[in-house]
C-alpha cells in the first residue's frame, strides 16, 4: 500500500548539505505535516507514496532554505539613500539622522514586509535581524510564515524605541516574553557594537544571555578604525574587552570581523564564537576583508549575511555566496581556500548552527523542517552543468529561484510570491520614498 503525504518534490539534483549524501541526483523529497519524511530515488516513489501535490521540477537544484545570518530588514526603505560613503560618515551624517526623523512602528513593520518579500524571492527562509521595534519584526514574520531570529537591540543613546540601555533591555525582554512560544521565532540580545554600548549594559547582557540561553548578536571589528579607536580609549582590542566582560561563548555571533590578528582568531575559536560574514556590505563601505579562510582553518563556524539594504544594497543571498567565495580567494591569494560547497554550507547549515536551530533546518534530512529552495539550472546562464553547486554559486542569479517553502508552506511558485502582494510592496516603497525625499530636501 502507498502512503498519502502532503507533497512530493522531484528534482534533477538535491544538495542535502550533509556529509553522508551531499548531492543526490534524480531523487524525490517527501514532505508531510511540514516535515521532511523521506528522500528516495524517483523510480521508487510511485510504489510507496501518493501526494496531494507533486512538484516535478526537472533540471532544478533543491537546496536547504538560505539563512541570512545578519540583516536590518526595515532598512530596505533606506536602500540607495546614501551611497559611496565610508561607514562612519554613512552612519553619522545620513542613516542615523534619517532614522531619528522617521523611526516608528509603521516604518519598521512596512520596511520588514518589503524585506521579507525580497528575501523569499531570493531563496531565504530564515533571517537574523538586528533593529528597533522588534515586536513589529515579529508581527511581519509571523504573518508570512518565514523563520526569524529577532535581535533585541541595545545601544547607549536614545531612539524612538528606548531612551537608555536599561529601557532597551527591559522592552526587549517584554517582546521576548510575548512571542517566545512561537515556533518560527527565536530571539537574541543585539548590542549594536563595542563603540556604542558601554560596559555596564554589556555585563547585564552577558548575565541574561547565560540565564535565558539567548544568543548575543553584535557588530564586532567591523573596521580597522573601530579597532584603533578602541585601543586608544580602552587600551584593548574590542574582542579582548568583550572576552573580559564575559560575552564570548558559543552563544556569541560576531558580525563583520574584518580586522583580525592571529590572536583574535584563536580567541574566537577557543570560545566557540560564530562569525557572520557580510562580504558585499564590507566591500561597499570599504570596511575590509574578513579572513574566512583562516577562520575556517581554525575551526570557527562561519555564516553568511547580507547586512541591511542601505549598505549592500540588496538581500540576495545567492549573490552574497558568490561574493564570499570570490572575495576569500583574492583576499588570501589562494583559489582553493573557500569553495562553492563551503559557501553553500555557510549560507545554510553554518547560519542554522550560529542561530542554534541546526536541529530544525540548515540541511535536507529526514525529520527536519521543510525549509527549501529550488533553483532552475535549465537556463542559458547555468548550462552546461558539471557541478550543480558550483553553477549555483558562480553562475546562477536569484531570478532562477523558482520555488521556496518555509516550514512546508509554499511561499514562491514558478517565481511568483504566493502570500505577499507585490502591489502592496510597491505602495510601501512609494510612500516612504516620498517621505525620505522630503527629508533630504529639508536637510539640503
Amino acid at each position: 500500500m502507498t502512503q498519502i503525504v502532503d507533497q512530493l518534490i522531484s528534482c534533477r539534483w538535491i544538495a542535502t548539505v550533509t556529509e553522508q549524501n551531499p548531492l543526490l541526483e534524480d531523487y524525490t523529497l517527501v514532505v508531510n505535516h511540514n516535515k521532511i519524511v523521506d528522500l528516495l530515488p524517483q523510480d521508487e516513489v510511485a510504489s510507496r507514496y501518493q501526494a496531494r501535490e507533486h512538484f516535478q521540477l526537472g533540471d532544478h537544484l533543491l537546496i536547504p532554505g538560505l539563512v541570512n545570518a545578519h540583516t536590518h530588514a526595515a532598512m530596505n526603505l533606506l536602500k540607495g539613500y546614501a551611497d559611496d560613503l565610508p561607514l562612519m560618515t554613512w552612519l553619522n551624517d545620513h542613516i542615523w539622522p534619517a532614522e531619528g526623523q522617521l523611526m516608528s512602528d509603521e516604518f519598521v513593520y512596512q520596511g520588514t514586509q518589503l524585506a521579507i518579500a525580497e528575501m523569499i524571492r531570493s531563496g531565504t527562509t530564515c533571517f537574523n535581524e538586528m533593529y528597533f521595534m522588534p515586536q513589529q519584526v515579529a508581527k511581519a514574520a509571523l504573518e508570512v510564515g518565514i523563520r526569524a531570529n529577532i535581535g533585541l537591540t541595545v545601544i547607549d543613546f536614545p531612539t524612538a524605541w528606548a531612551q537608555n540601555p536599561a529601557e532597551y533591555i527591559s522592552k526587549g525582554l517584554a517582546v521576548f516574553d510575548q512571542y517566545k512560544g512561537e515556533s518560527s521565532l527565536r530571539f537574541s540580545f543585539a548590542p549594536h557594537a563595542p563603540y556604542t554600548v558601554s560596559d555596564e549594559p554589556l555585563l547585564k547582557i552577558a548575565t541574561l544571555s547565560q540565564e535565558l540561553d539567548l544568543p548575543i548578536h553584535m557588530h564586532v571589528h567591523e573596521t580597522a578604525h573601530e579597532v584603533n579607536e578602541a585601543i586608544k580609549s580602552t587600551g584593548k582590542r574590542p574582542l579582548q574587552r568583550l572576552h573580559e566582560l564575559g560575552l564570548l561563548s558559543p552563544l556569541f555571533q560576531a558580525v563583520h570581523m574584518t580586522d583580525l590578528t592571529s590572536e583574535d582568531i584563536q580567541l574566537v575559536a577557543d570560545n566557540g564564537v560564530h562569525v557572520m560574514h557580510c562580504p558585499e556590505s564590507n566591500m561597499k563601505l570599504a570596511s575590509g576583508f574578513c579572513p574566512v579562510g583562516k577562520l575556517k582553518d581554525a575551526g570557527v563556524n562561519l555564516a553568511i549575511g547580507t547586512d541591511g539594504s542601505a549598505s549592500n544594497n540588496d538581500l540576495d543571498m545567492l549573490g552574497e555566496m558568490r561574493s564570499a567565495a570570490l572575495l576569500a580567494k583574492v583576499a588570501s591569494g589562494q583559489a582553493d581556500c573557500f569553495s562553492a560547497h563551503d559557501a553553500l554550507y555557510c549560507a545554510t547549515m553554518g547560519g542554522a548552527k550560529a542561530l542554534g536551530i541546526d536541529n530544525l533546518c540548515g540541511s535536507i534530512e529526514v525529520g527536519k523542517s521543510a525549509d527549501l529552495c529550488a533553483i532552475d539550472l535549465n537556463h542559458i546562464a547555468t548550462m552546461p552543468v558539471f557541478d550543480p553547486v558550483a553553477q549555483l554559486i558562480y553562475s546562477a542569479s536569484r531570478d532562477q529561484v523558482s520555488h521556496v517553502w518555509t516550514q512546508g508552506k509554499l511561499q514562491l511558485k514558478d517565481g511568483q510570491l504566493t502570500n505577499i502582494s507585490l502591489s502592496e510592496c510597491r505602495a510601501i516603497c512609494e510612500h516612504w520614498q516620498t517621505r525620505l525625499l522630503q527629508l533630504k530636501h529639508n536637510q539640503s
